[in-house]
Order: C-alpha cells, then structure tokens, then sequence
C-alpha cells in the first residue's frame, strides 16, 4: 500500500497594511507649535518629521543622551520645560495640535 505525500498548504499572501487615517489626518498647529513647523495644516507624522529636522538644524539633540532634547525658546513654549525625551515629545506635540 502506497501512501501519498500531501504537498504542505501554502499561506495566504498578507493583505497589505494600509496607512491609519488618523495619523494621515492634517490638523492644524497651535501659535507656539506653528513658529517651529509652519501654520499650515499638517499630518502628525509630518509634524513629527519636521520637528525632528528643526532638532537636527538646530543641534538640539543632548550631547550625552541622544534621547534627550534640550528645548530652546521656541521649543520651551511647546513643551513646557528645558529637556524632553524623545518619547516624551509625542505626547506634549498632541497637546498643541487640533
């Protein structure tokens, strides 16, 4: 008796990840957000983006810890205190858009 070798089932293809429409949402910047990224209404993830270029430009970024952010004059009225953490940023930047 011959016994036949099943070939093994192939997985589904995943279906591709489509982007949330809240993070592609443009909102529109507070006074104090708005002299460091623009007024212009922006999606959170271009805001964070372009924060991040502002750090970079502005050699923002603690020397030590490079999680850091030691907040200028414009970045102080945003976050509300000399030094943040990156992960920190995510959750004061929310605060001022809308």
């Amino acid at each position: 008796m011959a016994t036949a070798k099943s070939a093994p089932a192939k997985k589904a293809a995943p279906a591709k990840r489509t982007a949330n429409a809240a993070f592609m949402k443009p909102l529109t910047p507070s006074a104090a957000l708005a002299a460091v990224v623009g007024a212009k209404p922006l999606p959170r993830t271009e805001v964070v983006k372009s924060l991040w270029t502002y750090i970079k430009k502005h050699k923002l970024q603690d020397s030590v810890n490079k999680r850091n952010i030691n907040a200028d004059d414009k970045l102080k009225a945003v976050f509300g205190k000399a030094q943040v953490s990156m992960f920190e940023m995510a959750g004061l930047i929310g605060k001022h858009l809308s």
